[in-house]
């Protein structure tokens, strides 16, 4: 018995085998005109996800067996951007199966650092390659492709008008203006001085017309939090302290780091506390940042009293409400 390793022999390369529109001029042709029929379907399904983006109601339905009642907007959006790329990936995936070249090529190894000459050389490999994998020699393809390849373009660039419109000056301004009754939320009962205590807390909105509806957009902005301390607790200039009346003193409850509720009021040390983060403001110097993440202090509403007594805004926040935005210039 022989102790010596014996050698694993090459065992060679299979025959290769032609495919056949490698052989049959009409299988080549056939081939090329199924290709260029995907190509054509992609961009059909690029068409029908633009109408029906632009030109279907969100709000029709119809009814699908097994999937039941179906957004057609949806349903079309979801269908055209389907077959846009299913049937570009397919038509390339057939191209590259049944009219590119098919030939075996053997790759030597070599350094992992390119010689200069391999570097002078790619530009002019990958000139040959393309000129190998036939599309000069076929228009229909060429043209076919071109077409799926542009319309396809089409679909992020439309799909990008709803990053917009832009919110112009909707972040800047709330429903407070000169004037507005402040009501208790919820009850939208307006509230006199007399109605809070010191040390008391309560939370108001912008009273509204009988039978308007207030949306949840503005009710995250014009959310305010009327707090009552004595007069000489105040640590303010006398700007700020115009804008408070017998001690109380308005705030946005949106806070200026992340948007969310400031609820918590300690009445021992006069702070506000947002739970989100743990932002800390301190009431009697106009809820300036004494701890945690946020940014800015609190945006101030002026307040005062109408001819009948009730709390109102002497006018807007002093400055936008809630976390920082692209626009914003303070």
């Amino acid at each position: 018995m022989s102790n010596e390793i014996e050698l694993i022999k090459d065992p060679g390369l299979p025959a290769h085998v032609h495919r056949r529109a490698d052989t049959d001029p009409k299988a080549a042709a056939r081939a090329e005109r199924q290709v260029a029929t995907l190509f054509i379907l992609s961009a059909l399904g690029t068409v029908l996800l633009v109408y029906s983006y632009l030109f279907v109601d969100e709000d029709i339905f119809f009814f699908i067996p097994v999937l039941g009642n179906t957004n057609a907007h949806q349903l079309g959006l979801g269908m055209g951007m389907a077959i846009a790329l299913f049937c570009i990936g397919a038509g390339l995936i057939h191209w590259a199966k049944t009219l590119m070249p098919d030939e075996e090529v053997i790759a030597q190894r070599h350094e992992f650092k390119s010689e200069d000459e391999d570097r002078e050389d790619f530009v002019k490999t990958v000139k040959a390659g393309a000129a190998a994998a036939g599309l000069g020699r076929r228009p229909l393809i060429k043209r076919t492709l071109g077409a799926a390849l542009g319309l396809s373009a089409i679909s992020p660039v439309l799909l990008l008008g709803d990053l917009g419109p832009l919110p112009g000056n909707k972040l800047k301004t709330t429903s407070w203006k000169k004037g507005t009754r402040l009501v208790t939320d919820p009850g939208d009962r307006p509230l006199r001085p007399e109605d809070l205590e010191v040390g008391a807390v309560a939370q108001t909105l912008p009273a509204i017309a009988p039978g308007e509806h207030r949306s949840l957009n503005d009710i995250g902005k014009d959310a305010v939090l009327l707090i009552r301390l004595r007069p000489e607790e105040f640590n303010l200039d006398a700007e700020r302290l115009s804008w408070t009346y017998e001690g109380i003193i308005a705030f946005s409850k949106i806070c200026s780091h992340m948007g969310c509720a400031v609820a918590l009021y300690e009445q021992q040390t006069k702070h506000l506390l947002c739970p989100c983060h743990q932002s800390t403001f301190d009431v009697t110097r106009a809820a300036k940042v004494i701890f945690g993440p946020a940014a800015r202090p609190l945006p101030q509403l002026p307040i005062t009293i109408d001819a009948e007594g009730y709390l109102v805004a002497q006018a807007p926040f002093n400055e936008p409400v809630g976390p920082s935005f692209w626009e914003r210039s303070r």
